[in-house]
């Protein structure tokens, strides 16, 4: 059986539309993809240069915090020689620490301040002095324990006692014994070392 001239002619014409359809059709889904590709690469190209400024911003602030850092460590190297009798102070003053110390005097340590260590000079001898702010809740007989416990390194009632390796002058008491509220001003004078 032979097909008849006309026959070719169509099914040539058939399969050339077919082809023809076929590539139009990928040749869009190239173009979308290539449009969906763009957007994606004009986003990333935003997204690096916001990234670089912050990079930039980010270098700047590196820079500001480190040179704030050798400033506040060039002002405090005091600081760092005499931490070592606040560390004992924080020690004791809790039994191991202030806070075992105020409760082993049955009161509460809710507030504690120090300010920067500074030299004083005694006769020949120069201390390095620290003002302490000390604010403690609990019963009147419990928060003068504790008073006297600070001011002379020794609690009578704790089954330990202990010799500090500084002096501490208090400099004032408020007491508000409504509310079982102290605060303790004191100065801790230490050995130079």
């Amino acid at each position: 059986m032979r097909l008849s001239k006309k026959v070719g002619i169509i099914v040539g014409i058939g399969v050339i539309i077919a082809l023809l359809v076929i590539v139009l059709m990928v040749y869009f889904q190239q173009v979308g993809e290539q449009q969906e590709l763009n957007e994606q690469l004009d986003a990333a190209e935003v997204l690096s240069m916001k990234l670089e400024i912050d990079e930039e911003d980010l270098e700047d602030e590196l820079a500001q915090a480190q040179s704030l850092l050798g400033a506040s460590q060039a002002k405090f190297p005091q600081a760092i020689k005499s931490i070592e009798y606040g560390e004992d102070f924080f020690k004791i003053a809790y039994g191991q620490n202030l806070y075992s110390m105020a409760a082993g005097c049955g009161v509460e340590l809710v507030y504690l301040n120090a300010s920067k260590p500074s030299d004083k000079t005694v006769g020949t001898i120069t201390f390095s002095v620290s003002s302490f702010r000390v604010i403690i809740n609990g019963g009147v007989e419990n928060m003068l324990e504790f008073i006297d416990a600070i001011g002379t390194g020794i609690d009578y009632k704790l089954s330990w006692s202990f010799q500090l390796p500084w002096s501490v002058d208090v400099k004032s008491i408020n007491m508000d014994i409504t509310n079982k509220t102290t605060s303790i001003n004191l100065d801790i004078y230490g050995y130079r070392r």
